[in-house]
């Protein structure tokens, strides 16, 4: 039998260069070591005794085989011949008697597990190595996901396809400005509140820009969560503190330069120009539900207004036609009789009221909107979002319905109107006023 000078079970590549008398720098490049199966742990390549042995016995039996008498005629004997001239009887791997399931595998090696030795049969090296990780109850490490693998995964497959075009966008923008940037280098299952706190210190700017932000990361860490990735969302701490200064309010037109406008839509050298300032500037309609009305949408004979789509512009100036932002948005309302004489100055052709066979670009609208200024004279920019707020603030501030300005800007609750577009004409002196009269009577 030969000795191989190797720990109990296995021995590293320097051994092995040692037992096959061959430099270790280039044991790994030797052709021989192609013969030999391997395994490698925690980066170091490791050879079993019993592998390396018959290997060795294999180059025996080889070299012995070979030999030829004195005169070079073959050797009188057919069977081979070990080195001390007796037949060749394998001793490096120990086998036993009359197991015929183990005989049947390549790997037959027995190692010592906490204490323990066991025997483990095996085709191959990488089924040897899975029995010895299963035997020893050490589980491989799971495998980790790339942030930016999962978020992009989680928005083209669950979001994009879902969603309006101009949502995604602005999710896709949230996507490549912040949150790739700042988890780019880590797997979802590293992300903690404290990456996240750092995310949203490092950004500037409006809180509703970091809620936009938010809003992305939360519903890819939910997913996370329910892919079992984590256990708990991380942006859900209580120690998670997203703060920044208010985004300034749309501010209405004042009555004082409502009234001048009006006064002044003849003064308008462009037909549509009229049009269209006649309509944005008398009703409660936002920019995108203006530019989607045909012409069979406005009933000057019941002086009514049906909004029954609308325009966005996902890409700027690339214009997409689709239903109203939501249920309640889908609406009629009351058509204002001073905006009716400009309305029937105008010729209407094609499937829009402002554009014809395509609707307008937003740069188009932004032109026109400097031509109404310049044809006016009006002092500020003329602001199609402001007429909204401004329609809606007067609306209330004259009815005191907050039901009835609801409907009129199509919202799904009365808290959004309240909220965001009735600013409130009264002034602190006027609120003292009231209650003053109300307490001397």
């Amino acid at each position: 039998m030969f000795f191989i000078p190797l720990s109990d079970d296995v021995c590293t590549i320097v051994n092995a260069s040692e037992v096959l008398k061959l430099d270790p720098q280039n044991f790994l490049k030797n052709p021989l070591f192609s013969e030999i199966e391997s395994i490698e742990v925690s980066g170091k390549v490791l050879i079993f005794q019993g592998v390396l042995g018959n290997f060795i016995e294999k180059l025996v039996k080889s070299c012995y085989n070979d030999v030829r008498e004195s005169d070079g005629s073959p050797p009188m004997s057919q069977e081979p011949r070990h080195l001390d001239n007796c037949i060749a009887q394998s001793d490096c791997m120990p086998s036993l008697e009359g197991d015929s399931e183990m005989a049947k595998h390549k790997i037959n090696q027995h190692i010592t597990i906490n204490g323990v030795k066991r025997w483990i049969t095996a085709d191959t090296m990488q089924e040897f190595a899975e029995k010895v990780i299963k035997l020893s109850g050490t589980a491989p490490e799971p495998q980790k996901h790339p942030f930016y693998e999962y978020a992009w995964n989680w928005f083209n497959v669950y979001s994009k396809p879902t969603v309006a075009t101009v949502t995604a966008t602005t999710y896709e923008r949230q996507l490549r400005a912040y949150l790739i940037p700042a988890f780019h280098e880590l797997a979802v299952e590293d992300i903690g509140p404290d990456e996240v706190q750092r995310l949203f210190n490092s950004m500037s700017g409006a809180k509703t820009t970091k809620d936009k932000a938010r809003m992305v990361l939360n519903q890819i860490l939910d997913a996370a969560v329910e892919d079992k990735l984590i256990s708990s969302n991380p942006l859900k701490s209580r120690r998670v503190k997203i703060t920044g200064k208010a985004s300034k309010a749309t501010p209405p037109y004042t009555v004082e330069q409502m009234r001048y406008l009006i006064q002044h839509i003849g003064d308008i050298q462009n037909p549509v120009d009229r049009a269209y300032m006649a309509l944005q500037a008398l009703h409660p309609l936002r920019l995108e539900e203006v530019l989607g009305l045909a012409p069979e949408d406005i009933d000057c004979d019941n002086m009514t207004v049906h909004i029954r789509r609308a325009v966005t512009h996902p890409t700027r100036n690339q214009p997409e036609v689709k239903d109203t932002k939501t249920e309640s948005s889908h609406r009629t309302i009351g058509l204002s009789s001073l905006a009716v004489p400009y309305l029937q100055q105008m010729e209407s052709a094609g499937a829009f009221l402002f554009g014809g066979d395509k609707p307008l670009s937003y740069t188009q609208v932004r032109k026109m909107c400097q031509r109404i200024q310049r044809d006016t004279g009006f002092a500020e920019n003329i602001t199609p979002i402001r007429f909204r707020t401004t329609v809606l603030t007067d609306l209330y501030d004259q009815t005191k319905d907050i039901k009835l300005a609801q409907a009129a800007a199509g919202h799904t609750t009365s808290a959004m109107t309240l909220k965001y577009y009735v600013k409130g004409r009264e002034t602190s002196s006027e609120a003292v006023a009231a209650v003053d009269r109300l307490y001397s009577a």
